[in-house]
């Protein structure tokens, strides 16, 4: 696939040299049908408004989402800036006295800028907010020219939540914090482990990055046994490094969990035929929980009957809130030396080398490849 040509990857490097200290380099995003489609520019900084908060982008992580939009399979609005994964340092901002934050502090940010007045925010549905503004989603205008991750800098807007990266945390393993595990925090909130009466088991189909965190996840949340399937058996390798245990997805296996056995099934991997194969799995009072599947070729081979007689409930989880962002870096933090996270990331490319980075991305060698702009 072709995103930037050649002579262009020379321009990029060219720019990179000459920035200045008062501009931004941005890599914009202009349409999939176009060639190049990244355009790489210089900027000047704008002024910050109140309540804003200039970040310079320490790491960035390509996340799948962003190769769809990429290659024309997703649409977003253009010109835009994409890249929603990032670790910020604040160079300024004008937040209250009180804001807790000073210049030089590394900062994760809520994907979504949410009101926090509208019913939906009330009700702890933040990133579903009536006046909702996504990061690394909307398209630049005049009153937003830095909002994605693949760029020098970032301006937050006023109101954005932010979650402050501890020391002892690198960079590179805490910069998808802010998308794939806040949003798997989301998914496991309120899924228990600790029975006095028996063993629990969970079952997450899919083995991505979002599928890792969930072992471990679900692993700290006291589950006794967490089974990861998936059909790569390559990418399998990782599950047992976080708690869980691999499954070769249409393989049986003595140690395959067995149908009514499972309190909690999870689907990432977005392919609707695992369905049938969750549902046959849970016990009864079980929960699926779908995340994975949020695209149109979602239809599900699921009967009412199968749900109302084993008790079972469906919930859907769509990113996630402010307090889900606090606890994924509380996670990081307690658990960076007991799980080994920095292997699921690449080493760091340059903003000049973003086509190779976009190419080493698509092989999946890594679960996340980063970007230092």
């Amino acid at each position: 696939m072709r995103y930037i040509r050649a002579s262009f990857v020379h321009l990029v490097r060219r720019l990179a040299m000459t920035q200045g200290g008062n501009t931004a380099r941005r890599l914009v995003f202009v349409g999939s049908h176009l060639e190049p489609c990244l355009i790489q520019e210089e900027f000047p900084i704008p002024k910050l408004k109140s309540g804003e908060i200039l970040g310079k982008f320490r790491m960035a992580t390509i996340c799948g989402s962003d190769l769809h939009t990429i290659s024309g399979r997703r649409k977003e609005a253009v010109p835009s800036i994409l890249g929603h994964e990032g670790i910020i340092e604040v160079i300024d901002h004008t937040r209250p006295t009180g804001a807790k934050m000073k210049k030089g502090d590394r900062l994760t940010f809520h994907v979504v800028n949410c009101c926090g007045e509208c019913e939906r925010c009330k009700d702890g549905l933040q990133q579903k907010c009536l006046s909702l503004f996504k990061y690394g989603h909307a398209p630049m205008t005049s009153d937003s020219q830095l909002n994605g991750c693949y760029a020098s800098h970032i301006i937050l807007h006023s109101g954005t939540h932010v979650s402050k990266i501890p020391d002892h945390v690198q960079d590179r393993i805490a910069s998808p914090v802010n998308c794939a595990l806040a949003t798997m925090v989301n998914a496991v909130s309120g899924l228990d482990g600790r029975n006095p009466h028996r063993e629990t088991s969970a079952v997450i189909q899919g083995c991505g990055l979002l599928g890792i965190y969930g072992c471990a996840l679900l692993h700290e949340a006291g589950f006794n046994k967490v089974f990861c399937s998936d059909i790569n058996p390559e990418r399998l390798a990782m599950v047992s490094k976080f708690g869980g245990i691999p499954l070769v997805a249409g393989q049986q296996d003595p140690s395959s969990p067995k149908d009514n056995s499972v309190d909690a099934v999870i689907e990432v991997c977005g392919i609707r035929s695992v369905i049938p194969e969750g549902i046959k799995l849970l016990r009864p009072g079980g929960v699926y929980v779908l995340v994975g599947m949020v695209h149109p070729d979602s239809k599900m081979d699921v009967t009412a009957e199968q749900i109302i007689r084993k008790c079972i409930t469906i919930k859907g989880i769509h990113n996630y809130g402010p307090q889900h962002l606090d606890d994924a870096v509380a996670f990081l933090s307690r658990t960076c030396s007991k799980y080994p996270h920095e292997e699921l990331i690449s080493p760091p490319y340059k903003l000049a080398d973003f086509f190779t980075a976009l190419q080493v991305s698509q092989k999946q060698t890594y679960y996340r490849v980063c970007v230092e702009p």
